[in-house]
């Protein structure tokens, strides 16, 4: 099987066919985006789905009190827009903006529900694809809630360093720049908050910060034990 879009990407633990990525490329057509344009809208008619070809989405949610709750930090392969499926006069449930330019490959709704219908195999494995989407929300949601801001910043940086972790010797580092508005907006919480968070961390020898911004945990192990980690499968303990 050749490497495709879909494939392999580099630590979701998510691989779907080659029939399906066919299908879907066949259906798809590229659409570019500028930096900090939206891809979709929370409540907008949600028509189409999308995979990231290449570049960075943010996929937030807005709170009841107008708060906006980053949720996923997706790049290449990744579906962004599919909560949708399958249902009548569909809103898109969350908001989805590009971090940097990105080339999005855009699929009518529609057209991919028709052709799923006729195709009960790749139907199951495309619903299962994007169940595990559903999974990993509403983790990431019973994270925030059972065990508050700073149980949330704990998993945040786990799933980062799932996602984005580049293991080395003595710990793992965070390959992307956030500020801590930017994991302030996972947690749900302030960026003041998150500020003693991290000092806190910093002192105790648990992270240290880059001279480039990035967060490198030196001790992953004390994140999990803080928060009860169940060791979740990697295609769900992620930010993507």
């Amino acid at each position: 099987m050749r490497t495709s879009l879909f494939l392999n990407s580099r630590t979701s633990g998510e691989i779907i066919s080659e029939d399906l990525r066919s299908l879907l490329e066949s259906l798809g057509r590229t659409r570019q985006v500028d930096k900090n344009d939206f891809i979709f809208r929370e409540g907008s008619d949600a028509q189409e789905i999308y995979i990231i070809k290449s570049g960075l989405v943010q996929v937030t949610k807005l709170t009841a009190d107008g708060k906006e709750l980053i949720l996923r930090i997706c790049r290449k392969s990744d579906i962004v827009g599919e909560l949708t499926l399958f249902s009548d006069n569909p809103k898109y449930l969350l908001s989805g903006k590009a971090l940097q330019p990105t080339d999005v490959l855009v699929i009518q709704k529609d057209i991919l529900e028709e052709t799923l219908l006729s195709n009960q195999s790749l139907a199951f494995e495309f619903m299962r694809w994007t169940h595990n989407h559903m999974r990993k929300f509403q983790s990431k949601i019973r994270d925030l809630l059972l065990n508050g801001k700073k149980g949330a910043l704990y998993s945040t940086l786990i799933r980062l360093s799932n996602s984005y972790g580049i293991k080395r010797e003595d710990g793992i580092l965070i390959d992307l720049i956030l500020t801590n508005q930017d994991l302030a907006k996972f947690c749900a919480a302030t960026r003041e908050s998150v500020n003693r968070m991290l000092g806190k961390l910093r002192k105790d020898g648990i992270i240290s910060i880059e001279k480039s911004g990035k967060i490198f945990i030196k001790d992953i192990q004390y994140l999990k034990d803080e928060i009860g980690c169940e060791d979740c499968p990697i295609e769900i303990c992620n930010i993507n």
